[in-house]
């Protein structure tokens, strides 16, 4: 998830080409409905974002227990005090911008992995490249695009 369209738009394409499946929402709001409906195996947040940023997104996701052990992954411009709070939240990994695609690929496959394996790493910041849930079938929302790098 992210509100530029542009980088929705480049991470959507770049996983796509990897054959992942891929849903976007334009801010955090939106995200949780999105992630509500579609249950996906990853979730990519910008920390920036309108009506509800980043941080404020994964500690929802963390809080709902139908949501606490999707891994979660933050993509963005972030500084200390950010990587911080998403720790503290409950992030599992940080990939800064601007950011290589393949970077972006390989995070998003290690958290899906982890997420096959069973269960999240935890959130106390010993782990910043992974977690997971039960791998579940990310699904399209009727062919809406809804910008969460589903991954996310």
């Amino acid at each position: 998830m992210d509100d530029n369209k542009v980088i929705r738009q480049l991470i959507r394409v770049n996983l796509e080409l990897e054959g992942l499946e891929v849903v976007t929402a334009a801010d955090g709001a939106e995200c949780l409905d999105v992630v509500h409906h579609v249950q996906p195996d990853v979730v990519t947040l910008d920390v920036v974002m309108p009506r509800l940023d980043g941080i404020r997104t994964a500690a929802r996701l963390r809080a709902d227990p139908r949501t606490r052990d999707t891994p979660l992954a933050i993509v963005s411009a972030c500084g200390h005090h950010e990587i911080e709070a998403g720790l503290e939240v409950g992030v599992d990994a940080f990939l800064a911008k601007p950011f290589e695609p393949a970077e972006l690929v390989r995070l998003v496959r290690q958290l899906m992995e982890r997420g096959r394996g069973g269960g999240r790493q935890g959130g106390d910041g010993s782990d910043t490249d992974g977690g997971g849930a039960p791998a579940k079938d990310p699904v399209r929302e009727q062919g809406r695009e809804v910008d969460l790098p589903a991954v996310p």
